[in-house]
């Protein structure tokens, strides 16, 4: 982790700030701390962008995974830099920072999220799942490959999980996906992806 400031950040301060080194960094109540993806975090991340770019294209949707990108939600001292991020080109034209930042401020222009889990779990499964559904992202995945989760997530013995969350009159539902499980999506209703085909990215 890398603190900059003796004071929390704003977010103006965070991108004044922001390391020139090319490591992943977000704000995290007003903190600035570094993202140390593993390797076989990484596996699954590629594995993942190749398969959504290709059902964009195949159902040539007004969709692209930007290399990076910062969900800035309004009302936080954090800003995150999600595994993976489905934007829509079309809403992108109302966001006033993505042009100077690469930065979304409203929940409407990432139809899908998608957090691999890493050490830190309790981010994804708690302070992003809840971060995101108030912004308003549509979709939002948890893929847990390794299993890294508390036991009341992914039970006893812990199991690979995919999480698919859905928002429905401003409330995330939710569906888990194991094994050979086609993974349901609203974002990608023809999407032809199984559980395992990802966990098996970071095997």
């Amino acid at each position: 982790m890398i603190q900059l400031a003796t004071h929390p950040l704003t977010f103006e301060e965070f991108l004044e700030q922001y390391p020139d080194d090319g490591g992943i960094y977000e704000l995290i109540n007003g903190e600035m701390v570094e993202v140390n993806p593993t390797g076989s975090h990484e596996e699954v991340i590629a594995f993942g962008v190749a398969e959504l770019n290709f059902e964009i294209r195949r159902q040539q949707l007004p969709y692209f995974l930007p290399r990076t990108c910062t969900v800035k939600p309004n009302t936080s001292r954090n800003a995150y830099k999600p595994d993976l991020v489905v934007l829509d080109r079309q809403a992108l034209a109302s966001e006033p920072l993505w042009e100077k930042a690469s930065t979304i401020t409203q929940g409407e222009s990432a139809p899908l999220v998608i957090e691999v889990v890493s050490t830190n779990w309790q981010d994804d499964y708690l302070i992003k799942l809840a971060e995101y559904e108030k912004f308003g992202i549509a979709e939002y995945w948890i893929v847990d490959f390794k299993a890294l989760g508390a036991v009341r997530y992914i039970g006893s013995p812990k199991t690979p999980t995919i999480f698919v969350y859905q928002l429905l009159e401003g409330e995330y539902q939710v569906q888990q996906f194991w094994g050979d499980d086609r993974i349901l999506s609203t974002t990608f209703p023809n999407l032809q992806l199984t559980a395992n085909q990802i966990f098996k990215a970071g095997a």
